[in-house]
């Protein structure tokens, strides 16, 4: 008879929690979900996995002056953490020799909003950029956002669409210019490999 006590226990600690509009115990097969609730994929990663695959990569910088520089490269996507997050790992075929750089977004399904980190071998930088508005379903609206409240920094925004069902994504980069409009400083335009390629 003592076994059945600490499931009444449980039961009525819960009844209680749950009557007085707190919340039930955590599971204990998961006591940190009671900290940190789990959650899964939604629409944004629906939209994400339609990412992922081999790509071939054409970059293209577009300098204050001069004219834009053009490179080649290959990026490698996959859905990954159980498809909440899609990780790019890219590398480019630079004057200088190669580059390489991983990217990682992920969706919130209660937010609807879109975040993702980059770091490469240019520099010692994590750049984060995030969503200010809900994903409508057809294109990834960036904004890049400083970690130190204290430094004030013009705020970049990329647009991500795919395109051409699902063949070609393309990605651009713009940034506020010295007249306050906006000025394409980056473009990748990632087409999708064959199988097998």
């Amino acid at each position: 008879m003592t076994s059945a006590r600490p499931a009444l226990v449980w039961l009525l600690l819960t009844t209680a929690a749950v009557s007085a509009g707190g919340q039930p115990p955590a599971d204990k097969k998961d006591p940190q979900a009671a900290y940190e609730p789990r959650s899964g994929p939604g629409a944004g990663q629906k939209f994400l996995e339609r990412f992922a695959g081999d790509w071939a990569v054409a970059k293209t910088f577009y300098p204050r002056q001069g004219d834009p520089v053009r490179t080649p490269g290959t990026c490698r996507q996959e859905m990954i953490h159980g498809g909440r997050f899609l990780r790019s790992e890219f590398t480019f075929d630079g004057p200088a020799g190669a580059t390489t750089g991983t990217g990682v977004i992920g969706f919130e399904a209660e937010s609807g909003l879109f975040t993702s980190t980059w770091i490469d071998s240019r520099s010692t930088r994590v750049s984060v950029r995030k969503s200010k508005d809900k994903f409508e379903g057809n294109e990834i609206v960036l904004y890049s956002r400083s970690l130190d409240d204290a430094i004030d920094r013009r705020a970049s925004r990329t647009v991500t669409r795919l395109e051409d069902a699902g063949a070609k994504i393309v990605h651009r980069q713009y940034t506020p210019g010295q007249d306050g409009k906006e000025r394409l400083v980056m473009e990748l335009v990632l087409t999708r490999k064959p199988a097998g390629k």
